[in-house]
């Protein structure tokens, strides 16, 4: 068994993150190999955070729905109950990286505003 959403999710951040890490990447790949459709495919691929945001959740309610139709009896119901608590966490991750990164541009923002109006430039037009 393999936690198809969490390898998935870390190649979307390595695209993300610019991350060349041959090693983690091939790792990920294998674990997904046969794997590789629907929201695990676009979650994978995903080149923006939204993009991560978006096919994360999808992925989310695909496991939430394989949870529920699993016999609790099953040997495999407590590992897919784990995944599950495991990609929540890492949603929760992936919002909090998001948020991270829009204060870091609104800092950058409020530093420029704050340069122009300590240092004004005139306009030559």
């Amino acid at each position: 068994m393999s936690c198809y959403e969490l390898e998935a999710l870390r190649l979307g951040l390595m695209n993300v993150l610019g991350t060349e890490d041959s090693h983690a990447r091939d790792h990920a790949e294998n674990e997904l190999e046969g794997h590789l459709e629907g929201p695990i495919e676009a979650l994978a691929g995903a080149d923006s955070l939204a993009a991560i945001e978006r096919h994360l959740d999808a992925a989310l309610v695909d496991l939430e729905a394989t949870v529920a139709e699993t016999d609790a009896h099953d040997p495999e119901y407590d590992y897919l109950r784990g995944r599950l608590v495991a990609v929540r966490d890492a949603e929760r991750s992936v919002r909090r990286l998001r948020v991270q990164g829009e204060d870091v541009l609104d800092g950058l923002g409020e530093a420029h505003d704050v340069l122009h109006e300590t240092f004004p430039v005139e306009d030559d037009a």
